[in-house]
């Protein structure tokens, strides 16, 4: 029996999937489990118009996406510290300090939980950090640090 699966199931496949089980896996643990909807002409129909959907929305979040990357690629974020008299920085700059940063110098909120700082920072200067949107989209951005 074929069946359209509506969320991932372990070990069978992943989300939108027409896989191929037997009936009794499909009428007994699957479709009552709200897993999985039988493979029909009128269900596979509705999957593709679903999967269309998600295509265009997709389209355009990619589009925006890019859109931040690129204001985000423009000029470097400033980052104030308390800087010693030999350059070197009390503490180290932070994920959170560089979220806080984008958000009030470009006006986008990103989790902190996203940006990773290459190097750590201990100095006054341009640094790099990295940013992952998920999806295989990575941007690495620079951020200068100066003191306050």
């Amino acid at each position: 029996m074929q069946v359209i699966l509506i969320q991932d199931v372990d070990n069978l496949g992943g989300r939108n999937e027409v896989v191929t089980v037997k009936n009794g896996y499909a009428r007994n643990f699957l479709i009552p489990q709200k897993f999985a909807v039988e493979a029909n002409s009128s269900n596979l129909k509705q999957q593709e118009e679903k999967m269309k959907v998600q295509l265009k929305k997709e389209a355009v979040m990619l589009a925006e996406l890019n859109k931040v990357i690129d204001i985000l690629k423009a000029s470097p974020v400033t980052i104030g510290a308390k800087i010693g008299t030999s350059g070197k920085i009390f503490g180290s700059v932070t994920s959170l300090q560089i979220t806080r940063a984008i958000r009030d110098q470009k006006g986008y909120e990103i989790d902190r939980k996203r940006i990773s700082i290459v190097d750590e920072v201990k100095e006054a200067g341009t640094h790099k950090a990295s940013i992952d949107f998920g999806n295989g989209n990575v941007v690495e951005i620079d951020f200068e640090v100066v003191g306050e």
